[in-house]
């Protein structure tokens, strides 16, 4: 009597050993309560340019088939190229600080065409997705997508020079690999560095 009690709680001890070992904790630390390795600001910084990067990259590649200028194309093909290299990286970073990635209800490219028998729009995309027609409803055009380009790679520009400031090495290596890449894009949209900028 006394071994089988000696035997069902050793069982007992091994199996709540093996349940509370750091490994399982650091493992189901964000598959149940979603909490990152990352600061705030590190954060905000995956949820923005993670949902930035996915819908630009989309964006341009529907850019390049629409596109009246050949400057317009090169921009869009660029953007393209930079927003698909950061991807990947982005996902294995977010891998590495238990963060969420892709970002959850982010906005997703659908391309919208004018149907020829009726003037009605048309959107290519499945049902599941969330969508956000390319320019938010108006209509195309090479200056508008310059713009849009200026305006998105400064917003993803500025999360860069944050990153390049946090107080996790990883992080900040990382942006500073990168933040020379988004910052071309902005020049070649004829963004203007802020002298003052530089602290």
């Amino acid at each position: 009597m006394k071994l089988n009690t000696l035997i069902v709680a050793g069982i007992c001890a091994g199996a709540f050993l093996v349940s509370c070992s750091p490994n399982t904790a650091k493992e189901n630390q964000l598959k149940f309560t979603h909490t990152s390795l990352v600061d705030g600001d590190a954060f905000q910084f995956f949820k923005l340019v993670g949902a930035k990067v996915v819908y630009e990259k989309d964006y341009a590649a529907h850019v390049e088939t629409i596109a009246t200028s050949s400057e317009v194309r090169q921009l869009a093909a660029k953007v393209k190229e930079v927003y698909g290299e950061l991807i990947p990286a982005l996902d294995s970073l977010a891998t590495q600080y238990q963060v969420d990635f892709p970002v959850k209800d982010s906005e997703t490219f659908v391309a919208v065409q004018q149907d020829a028998t009726n003037g009605a729009h048309v959107h290519e995309a499945d049902s599941g997705s969330i969508q956000a027609a390319a320019g938010h409803g108006h209509a195309f055009s090479d200056a508008s997508y310059v713009q849009h380009v200026q305006h998105e790679s400064a917003i993803i520009k500025e999360q860069f020079q944050r990153l390049t400031r946090n107080t996790n090495r990883g992080l900040r290596d990382f942006a500073v690999a990168n933040e020379e890449k988004v910052a071309e894009l902005f020049k070649l949209a004829g963004g203007k560095e802020d002298a003052h900028a530089h602290h």
